[in-house]
């Protein structure tokens, strides 16, 4: 079920345009149903919510709650209800593995028609949620879609949350589960030289940072990573040519209040914030490139890399510096654009178009691998 028409869809797949931005060639994604600069897409605004729980939490004139009561708050939330847009049968399978000293949920999803072919691509990706929030079910949809259209295997790693277990839990959850499924290649009917990770907001944090151990110690081997409006730098971290500004964003009069809303999570602060701080208690760690990935002594050497942007999000300027850096390390970096996008557009997969383009943008650069 879609809320959108297809034409939406081709649009986005033929109407692109590139900018350079800092040096770097970013691909402009059209938001189909506004093509006035500085506003929503349309069915963005359709699904603002009049309020929320937090509204109130979230006003700055009050102090704000313990951790303990706004930490509950927070993850309820957070996701948003999507929909099941596969046309073939996907098998889904579940499976625990402890390599890494917690408890970790490892789903994976493939179409029944390829499970004969013992070489296909995979995708093991990371879910967004402020490292201390977010599900695997929220991007089950996401993840079942790229299955389908990359004829792959993608893998959903259920990983440990902060602030019950902080750094380096849930990354070293996703470092041991991607050398797992690595080293059981054969088992999983994968390529082990078409294995890519990916992640959105937090998720593409991880998969930043596990790419980046991942070279350094040499295994497991990663073909590909996909950044889904990461987070590359923590709040409190300064980082040499890094800059972020509301002039960077080009808002409407008349959506410039709303649009600012969602510009929190970019905007920089001396502080940490409660997602910071809930992952690292220890407050050096912010400088620690398996944290700050744009913070690693150089970025030669990593997988050809795929930067995802929404253009309403505050996340939006460290991706595109992120996809600067990598740049000119020499990576193969492509980096997109989505107009009239807010942060988290793939939880609503269904409902805006943008989520779907995504996946098939996905999907054919990992039949290319």
């Amino acid at each position: 079920m879609r809320k959108y028409n297809s034409s939406a869809i081709d649009v986005l797949q033929n109407n692109t345009s590139v900018i350079v931005n800092n040096g770097v060639k970013i691909i402009l994604k059209p938001s189909p149903g506004e093509t006035r600069p500085g506003y929503l897409d349309p069915m963005e605004v359709s699904l603002i919510p009049k309020e929320s729980q937090w509204t109130e939490l979230a006003n700055e004139s009050t102090a704000p709650p313990p951790q303990e009561v706004l930490l509950p708050i927070l993850r309820d939330a957070m996701g948003f209800p999507n929909y099941n847009l596969n046309t073939v049968e996907i098998h889904t399978k579940y499976e625990e593995i402890t390599s890494s000293g917690n408890k970790v949920g490892l789903w994976r999803y493939y179409p029944r028609k390829s499970e004969k072919n013992r070489k296909r691509p995979a995708l093991i990706f990371f879910h967004g949620g402020g490292w201390i929030g977010g599900s695997v079910y929220v991007v089950e949809n996401f993840c079942k879609l790229i299955a389908e259209l990359a004829d792959a295997v993608v893998f959903n790693v259920d990983y440990s949350l902060a602030p019950e277990k902080p750094f380096p839990n849930g990354f070293n959850d996703n470092y041991c589960a991607v050398k797992h499924i690595y080293d059981n290649s054969e088992v999983y009917g994968i390529d082990s030289e078409k294995i890519c990770v990916g992640g959105d907001s937090a998720g593409g944090n991880y998969a930043a940072a596990v790419s980046l151990k991942a070279r350094d110690e040499g295994t497991p081997n990663i073909a590909m990573q996909v950044l889904i409006y990461p987070c590359v730098i923590m709040n409190g971290a300064n980082v040499e040519g890094y800059e972020w500004s509301e002039d960077m964003f080009e808002m409407s009069e008349e959506q410039k209040d709303i649009i600012k809303n969602f510009l929190s999570l970019g905007r920089p602060s001396d502080e940490e914030g409660l997602f910071e701080r809930a992952y690292v208690p220890n407050k050096d760690d912010i400088y620690h490139p398996y944290v700050s990935p744009a913070l690693a002594e150089t970025h030669k050497g990593l997988p050809k890399a795929i930067l995802v942007g929404a253009e309403f999000d505050g996340l939006r300027v460290q991706t595109e510096f992120y996809a600067k850096l990598l740049n000119e390390a020499g990576v193969d970096t492509t980096c997109y654009r989505y107009k009239g996008e807010t942060h988290a557009f793939i939880d609503k997969l269904g409902y805006v178009a943008q989520a779907e383009d995504l996946c098939i943008e996905i999907a054919n650069a990992m039949k290319k691998l």
